[in-house]
């Protein structure tokens, strides 16, 4: 399954880049006018055998808000659009380089935070970084976040231990119709 699912990211992403270019043009537009900073949020992130890597994002908060796991981000530090594109998940676009660079997945556990040490070590324990992290996955449509870790890398371990391309086609398009948390902002 490795090969083929590594030729689907790749067409997909590409495809959906290609076909998505004049919307995510226009979604950087919108978050350049919609408050000071860079359309394109870059973030260091654990992947696959744990090596790190620049996941890009449309950037949600405002530029003097602290780096933190989505889990963690007061509502106040989003803007109005970052609220909007993290609802309908288009935040995440960008993310189709990250999966064109061989960083990602479509489908996988979520990359974590190097700082996120406690969700590094169950992780760990449960053999997730075996796979390239995702853009979408199984824990994100059951609404289990970063908060609770040994929760989410046990839900991400059966994913890795039971992942077929029809179970991610499945997944990728529950996401697309919009089951799932997306980025869930705390208080």
């Amino acid at each position: 399954m490795p090969a083929m699912k590594r030729a689907f990211d790749i067409v997909a992403a590409l495809t959906a880049l290609i076909f998505l270019s004049p919307v995510m043009a226009w979604i950087a537009v919108k978050v350049r006018r919609s408050s000071p900073g860079n359309a394109i949020f870059a973030q260091e992130r654990v992947g696959r055998g744990e090596r790190i890597f620049r996941c890009y994002k449309f950037r949600t908060m405002y530029e003097e808000a602290p780096n933190a796991g989505s889990h963690e981000v007061a509502t106040s530090w989003v803007t109005p659009l970052g609220e909007m594109l993290r609802r309908h998940k288009f935040d995440e676009l960008p993310q189709l380089w990250n999966v064109l660079r061989g960083e990602m997945s479509l489908v996988g556990p979520r990359p974590c935070l190097p700082a996120q040490t406690e969700m590094i070590e169950a992780r760990r324990a449960a053999g997730v970084f075996s796979v390239r992290p995702g853009i979408t996955g199984s824990a994100q449509l059951a609404g289990i976040d970063m908060s609770t870790p040994e929760r989410l890398a046990e839900v991400d371990k059966r994913y890795v231990e039971s992942r077929t391309f029809v179970g991610d086609m499945c997944i990728i398009f529950a996401t697309i119709a919009g089951r799932g948390s997306g980025d869930a902002v705390g208080n």
